[in-house]
């Protein structure tokens, strides 16, 4: 290797570029020759137009207690990520596969509650579950359809395997930087496109938005689809404006929603106009505070009515978040299983309830190896790495999970697939994960690849962009060989 490769070391974890030292994988190999051909200064001029480029756009995301400021543009490494169309065939029938369960599980346990009858899954596990919404036991969502969007983080493992880390069933974020990172690439690399025949994600929004009208109330012809954000402040905020802005709809805050005799009507300059359909960037505790949190000025009062009545619908369904407690993931391949009569096409991460005795014990004993996550963080808050943390740390940890089992489980630490990335003036191999896009509407679409975000710091396995994450884009491409 030459140029910006001549010091990229491989070494002993799952490389998604190279094979072995030197050698590329089939499917990488005119992307490195693309590299090798091109000047320190040339790459570093489309480095400097990519941030421009974020920059002028306002591609930005929020760091919550920082003291540099809350205001940052999102790190972007111009080394894409690559998946062969076969490796892509099997992500996206294994998400389907998924997300079909979880919601079939979802219908269950706000209905029948055959899964627990059959001792499937502990009765306690859904019932104690945060996000478990018994006010909404015998509801009929909209289609049936519970979980409209989802993100669900993948990894590989050592030897390459795909695995579901977790899903995202409530206010899936990140899509928004999938499509600004495709239109920097395709400005930066326009010959790349040309010699790649690379799956387009541009149609995200129009996807989303005939997923938004199909769970619309029946009997409605001039639809009104908006937004609902918490607002400025919130750290997705970008990413709502630039959907709302992309499917053309409008974008509200709470106080811009009224329910009068049972419907939901938006103020505009024109008086008010009734809305069918809310896409809401909103958990559910700060939906309605008539219902749900009565603190919060966020909501909507009255809104859970005028959903319960059919007169709006919302994406994603009130209660979905059962369906991504951590303690819940465990018990998605039986899901599969008992729903489905099938095996899961994507494994999950081996997981470790500290609920159930036996893994307790197991965890208490072997907190320097293991990932402890609470059941209802994201964000990469709320977690201990057993190797990183230190003695102290561990003892705090380990009395967090004596005092509330429901609340944690442990995973292996599991050494995550590396991809080349520009780091410190050099280039470097850090950590990936990949969060693909599931819409769930008439039809299961998936947005060809995802978010690949990357650990920026060295050896970290965090690629939250509030711990100091970065995203890659992501290729799915035709006709290009994987081996593995």
């Amino acid at each position: 290797m030459t140029g910006l490769f001549s010091a990229y070391k491989v070494e002993h974890f799952f490389d998604e570029m190279f094979s072995a030292p030197g050698v590329a994988r089939p499917h990488y190999r005119r992307l490195l020759e693309s590299f090798k051909e091109m000047g320190a200064a040339d790459f570093e001029r489309k480095r400097n137009l990519a941030a421009t480029s974020f920059l002028q756009q306002g591609v930005t995301f929020t760091v919550y207690n920082d003291e540099q400021g809350t205001e940052r543009i999102f790190p972007f490494d111009l080394i894409p990520r690559i998946i062969p169309a076969r490796e892509w065939d099997l992500i996206e029938r294994g998400l389907v596969q998924r997300i079909t369960a979880l919601n079939l599980f979802l219908h269950d346990i706000y209905h029948g509650q055959s899964i627990l009858r059959d001792g499937v899954i502990p009765k306690q596990i859904v019932w104690e579950a945060t996000n478990f919404r018994p006010e909404f036991m015998h509801f009929d969502v909209p289609r049936n359809i519970y979980i409209h969007i989802c993100g669900t983080d993948l990894i590989r493992d050592q030897d390459g395997n795909y695995l579901v880390l977790e899903d995202n069933a409530r206010c899936p974020s990140g899509v928004s930087y999938v499509l600004e990172n495709r239109q920097a690439m395709k400005r930066i690399f326009p010959p790349l496109f040309s010699e790649y025949r690379v799956r387009p994600v541009e149609n995200y929004a129009q996807e989303l938005l005939n997923v938004l009208r199909y769970v619309a109330p029946a009997g409605r012809e001039e639809l009104t689809v908006v937004l609902l954000t918490p607002g400025v402040h919130n750290s997705a905020y970008y990413e709502h404006s630039f959907l709302a802005r992309s499917m053309g709809i409008e974008i509200v805050e709470g106080r811009d929603l009224v329910v009068q005799e049972g419907c939901v009507f938006m103020r505009t300059t024109k008086g008010l106009k009734r809305v069918d359909v809310i896409y809401r960037r909103i958990n559910d505790d700060f939906l309605d505070p008539r219902v749900f949190r009565k603190d919060s000025g966020l909501g909507v009062p009255g809104l859970v009515d005028a959903y319960r009545c059919g007169c709006v619908s919302l994406a994603n369904s009130i209660g979905t978040g059962v369906a991504d407690d951590k303690v819940v993931y465990h018990f998605v391949p039986k899901m599969i299983r008992y729903y489905l009569g099938e095996d899961p096409i994507l494994g999950n991460v081996p997981t470790y309830l500290a609920s159930q005795p036996n893994d307790l014990k197991y965890i208490l004993e072997h907190l320097p190896e293991l990932v402890v996550k609470a059941a209802n963080e994201s964000g990469g808050y709320g977690m201990l790495i057993g190797s990183e943390a230190s003695a102290a740390e561990r003892e705090d940890f380990a009395g967090r999970i004596k005092k509330d089992p429901r609340n944690y489980v442990a995973q292996p630490i599991v050494a995550l697939s590396r991809s080349p990335s520009f780091c410190d003036d050099s280039m470097q191999g850090r950590h990936v994960d990949l969060r693909p896009y599931i819409l769930y509407g008439e039809k299961v679409t998936i947005i060809p690849g995802g978010l690949t975000r990357v650990a920026l710091r060295a050896g970290s396995l965090v690629v939250n962009s509030s711990q100091g994450g970065g995203s890659k884009d992501t290729w799915v491409v035709e006709g290009e060989e994987s081996d593995g």
